[in-house]
């Protein structure tokens, strides 16, 4: 038996983003069922090398398909600007939960962006109105694309406002997606008055005002993924519908984590997991709500639900490079 290697053109290729979102929203469904396991996410913090490693182990069992996985993930800032590299490197290692046999070892970094995308694609489809037609986006890097990208499979969207620091940035955005939408760069008060916000920022200090808000918007909160990280104002995390991924990573390293650790947000703030909304123990978005948010840490069951789509796909279209990773011999 062979193992198979997928760069990250095979996983662009491959991973389909549709398909990627229905394996997503099972995964949400078979952790709420109780049907996955999903050991807390490990940290390795490096301060000498401004860094950290970070391991995500899973196990999925969606019904119709069970999978393991587990990916080996950095956060370096320096990166870009010191080794010309990326700041985030993600390696997946893909195996059969019934024999352990390794069937893929596969890029993680494009796959977390694709995972990302489609965990706010099931959020945006039970959380945002029907009608949802406007877009916006604070923070114009490589999340905000796939964050468009996976949105507008579940809503109609027609008008995209994208915000950032960086001009430039905003402008290649803008030309990316302008034969498709209306798209056209603004500010992030101009972002927030949209039908659903993805909010992807690295920032420790909220940047978006409640005030700035539409009635019934539907926030996606990308960019907490540290403890300390915070984008959006307290307030409105008092007032929203507040739905979040899982409730350990969200206290320590959500977009909850500050107002949670100073007492601000309390269990009696939480709506509840988007597991459970997906899997009809929660109501999702109802007539009466106004504004909802998401706050998403990413978790390995995503990425077992993704690299599912991307093997199978691959695997049976003949792609991706087999090579010989453990041996077989069992005398």
């Amino acid at each position: 038996m062979q193992t198979l290697l997928l760069g990250p053109d095979d996983v662009a290729e491959h991973a389909d983003l549709p398909a990627v979102i229905d394996a997503v929203e099972s995964a949400f469904a078979a952790d709420a069922r109780g049907d996955t396991i999903m050991p807390a996410k490990s940290y390795i913090d490096l301060p000498q090398y401004n860094g950290d490693f970070r391991s995500m182990p899973a196990y999925v069992n969606a019904g119709e398909w069970d999978a393991a996985a587990i990916k080996w993930v950095n956060v370096h800032p320096d990166n870009p600007t010191d080794h010309d590299l990326p700041t985030v490197l993600g390696t997946l290692i893909y195996s059969d939960p019934e024999t352990a046999f390794p069937l893929a070892v596969m890029d993680g970094t494009v796959l977390t962006r694709l995972r990302t995308g489609a965990a706010a694609a099931v959020a945006t489809d039970y959380l945002a109105i029907e009608g949802a037609r406007s877009l916006g986006l604070v923070g114009a890097g490589t999340q905000a694309y796939t964050q468009l990208a996976a949105i507008a499979t579940v809503r109609d969207i027609e008008e995209v406002v994208v915000a950032d620091r960086d001009e430039a940035k905003q402008q290649a955005f803008v030309e990316r997606f302008g034969d498709r939408f209306d798209v056209r760069p603004g500010t992030i008060e101009d972002a927030a008055a949209c039908d659903v916000l993805s909010t992807i920022t690295p920032v420790e200090s909220p940047i978006v005002e409640r005030a700035w808000l539409g009635e019934r918007t539907h926030v996606n909160a990308i960019g907490a993924d540290a403890a300390g990280k915070h984008e959006h104002d307290d307030q409105t995390l008092l007032d929203a519908k507040l739905v979040i991924d899982d409730y350990e990573q969200c206290t320590h390293s959500g977009e909850i984590n500050v107002p949670w650790g100073e007492g601000v947000l309390t269990d009696d703030d939480l709506h509840g997991e988007l597991g459970s909304i997906v899997a009809g123990d929660l109501a999702g978005r109802e007539p009466d709500d106004g504004i909802t948010l998401f706050d998403s840490t990413g978790l390995a069951i995503q990425d077992v639900a993704a690299a599912h789509v991307t093997y199978e796909h691959a695997n049976g279209d003949g792609d991706g490079t087999p090579f010989s990773l453990v041996g077989t011999d069992s005398t």
